[in-house]
Formats: C-alpha cells, structure tokens, sequence
C-alpha cells in the first residue's frame, strides 16, 4: 500500500536519506526483529539500502554513544536507536529505560537531528515479541518523517 493510501504524510520519501540504525546485541531476538522490520520499511520508503548504515553495541545503555558519534560525523539525516529492555526484579529496569531514552533525547536535541527512539521497554519478553515488529517499522517511518521535517524548518 502507498503512503498516500494509507493517509500517511508526504514527508515519507525516503528518497536520498542516509539514516543510521545504532541496535543493542542484548535481547538479539528481539532487537533483530525491529532492526529487520526497521530496516525493510525503510527500504519499502525510498532509502537506498546502501544509505543505511547499521552497528551495533552491546547494550540498551551504550546506543546513545554509538548515536553521539554518528551525529558528530554529520553523515546521515536520521537516526533509529533500536532496543529492548525487559523488566526484572531489581531497580535496574528503570536504571537502563531512563538513562537510555535520556540519551536518545539528549543526542537528537544536541545535533537538531532527527532520532527515532525504537528502545522496547516491557514488562515480559511475550510483550516485548508482541511489539518488535510493528516498533520497527514506526521507528522507519519516525525517522524518515522527522527527517524531512527537520530539513523544512532548517
């Protein structure tokens, strides 16, 4: 189905983007998942496969560092943080789900770049499946969008 079709918004030409996807290895079942899914629509919205750049990091509280330094090069129009961060029974839950999202924000903010925030944060891994492939293909399309919004205003 077109954009159109679907009374999407005409910022989702994906055509001449470079956008950069900075997925954690933890949970790699289920960030491989959004990746896969990020990564297709993406595709499925005019970026050329070889405009976009994916690394990865060991975890949810590394991505903002790995975003930092893709902002700093200036090499892309957007960004996808991409995650998951399931609940236990310790603080450190809430620890990894703030400090990671703080991140994403302060990266975005700090270089007026675009960044999708796809970091799943669930109570159990039956959520966090039940979500992964539809976070990734918003995040595609948050990333997009944002991205030729952000080149409007500049």
């Amino acid at each position: 189905m077109r954009n159109a079709e679907r009374g999407e918004p005409a910022r989702l030409n994906g055509r001449d983007l470079r956008i950069g996807i900075v997925q954690a290895r933890f949970n790699a079942e289920l960030t491989d998942v959004i990746a896969r899914a990020c990564s297709a629509e993406l595709i499925a919205l005019g970026v050329a496969p070889g405009d976009i750049t994916h690394i990865t990091v060991p975890g949810a509280l590394e991505i903002g560092a790995a975003l930092n330094a893709l902002a700093d090069a200036d090499d892309h129009d957007a960004l996808v943080a991409i995650g998951c961060v399931i609940r236990g029974e310790t603080y450190h839950f809430e620890l990894v789900a703030n400090e990671s999202a703080a991140a994403v924000t302060r990266v975005g903010i700090d270089h007026g770049l675009a960044i999708a925030n796809a970091i799943l944060t669930c109570d159990t891994p039956a959520q966090a499946q039940a979500r992964a492939d539809e976070k990734g293909r918003d995040a595609a399309r948050v990333a997009v969008e944002m991205a030729n919004l952000l080149d409007e205003l500049s």
